[in-house]
């Protein structure tokens, strides 16, 4: 299996090279890691701090890692934290933010990569977050006798690491400090393999959700777009998802604003948007607090306010789970909004509970999507009681971070 994942690694590396002067992504990714470990070496030149190394896939793994990010921020001032990430829609989004001091991509797995990075870096501690499995890295973490974290994970039954032939992923797992899990059937599924050093913490981003609800920030143009009127937020929006929505936007926008914010924002795909929301659609980046109100849709064509935008909805459809999985329902969760998506949410505890609290409603296609939001739409006293709800469940699954930091006080105790 070894012989496989070098490999596959090679055969990434090479595929990343052949597609990047088509693929925008795999551009971004390419140039980001152009001189890495000169930029690496510049970034840590002369520190004397101790080092905490944070590693996320994506922009929604760091969403998960951030309050944990911030926490050890605030109780180990004196240390450097270097924030890396794999993805481009991570890194691009997030390469200025205050709360790291370096935040860079993550070399790919090599066995040289690895020695070069952790001799520059030097951490105290690692914390990879969610999904994140690194061979090489894991296995020089370990020779080094360096702490090494998995927060926020969560596992299926159909991973590699549960088949006959995954042993070469199993030990990666083993190489883990300690593992702490989302909920009680991924700790039943590392102890099924024999992997002891994992315990429930439950999932960091219900601390994120509620830090983000306390701070939400004010939107003047969508204020005066929503003019008091009901709103239906379509948040991380693939082109499946808006094809799915448009008959209940068509049937519903002259009484109820619709707000359309893409995954992906780059022009070729507002415009299709633009075009097939139709008359009365406007760019958020063309509006204006004057004329916002006359509009019907408003389509956002940047990143980084759907969190608070969910605060003016009053219905929230959550895109992804027409395609590779369900994008982020905590975000709109906390606001108590209805929700509706896709069928792909199975891997996605959190949106399983909401289903079953009826707090959410997966549908497969237009016609069910219809008819689940006109039977919450017009049910009195529903919306109100989904709200209730949804707001207790976010409240009394909050308290990871919290966990995860007393841990990491005795770990970093233990190690000075």
């Amino acid at each position: 299996m070894k012989l496989l994942y070098d490999i596959g690694l090679r055969a990434f590396a090479a595929g990343l090279a052949l597609a990047a002067p088509f693929n925008p992504k795999a551009r971004l990714m390419r140039q980001g890691r152009a001189h890495q470990f000169q930029k690496l070496q510049q970034a840590m030149q002369g520190n004397q701090a101790p080092v905490v190394w944070f590693h996320c896939a994506s922009l929604g793994e760091f969403e998960q890692g951030r309050p944990v990010i911030e926490a050890f921020r605030e109780a180990f001032p004196k240390y450097k934290i270097l924030l890396t990430f794999f993805s481009p829609s991570g890194y691009e989004v997030r390469k200025n933010y205050s709360g790291a001091d370096y935040v860079l991509y993550l070399p790919l797995d090599s066995a040289s990569n690895a020695k070069k990075f952790l001799d520059l870096v030097q951490p105290r501690l690692a914390v990879f977050v969610k999904y994140e499995f690194w061979h090489y890295y894991l296995q020089d973490l370990r020779r080094r006798h360096i702490p090494v974290l998995s927060v926020s994970a969560i596992f299926l039954p159909d991973q590699v690491f549960f088949k006959p032939y995954g042993e070469f992923n199993r030990a990666m797992l083993r190489t883990f400090t300690h593992i702490y899990t989302q909920n009680e059937s991924s700790l039943r599924l590392l102890q099924s393999i024999g992997v002891t050093k994992a315990s429930i913490a439950g999932d960091t981003r219900f601390d994120r959700v509620l830090q983000t609800a306390a701070s939400v920030k004010t939107i003047p143009l969508v204020e005066a777009f929503t003019a008091g009127q009901p709103v239906f937020i379509a948040g991380s929006t693939w082109p499946a998802d808006i094809e799915m929505l448009l008959p209940l936007l068509e049937k519903y926008k002259q009484s109820i604003k619709f707000i359309l914010a893409p995954h992906e924002v780059h022009a070729a795909g507002i415009t299709t948007i633009m075009q097939k929301a139709g008359k009365g659609a406007v760019r958020f980046s063309e509006a204006t607090e004057a004329d916002a109100a006359g509009y019907e849709v408003l389509v956002i064509d940047n990143i980084g306010m759907l969190s608070s935008l969910y605060s003016y909805g009053t219905y929230a459809y959550i895109g992804g789970a027409f395609g590779k999985g369900l994008h982020n329902t905590l975000e709109a969760a906390v606001f108590g909004l209805p929700l509706f998506f896709g069928p792909a949410y199975a891997k996605f505890q959190e949106a399983k509970d909401l289903v079953a609290l009826g707090c959410a409603f997966p549908v497969n296609g237009s016609t069910a999507l219809l008819q689940a939001f006109e039977r919450v739409h017009h049910t009195p006293g529903l919306r109100q009681s989904i709200a209730d709800q949804e707001k207790q469940y976010v409240q009394q699954q909050a308290g990871a971070t919290a966990s995860i930091m007393a841990d990491i006080q005795r770990l970093l105790n233990q190690h000075t």
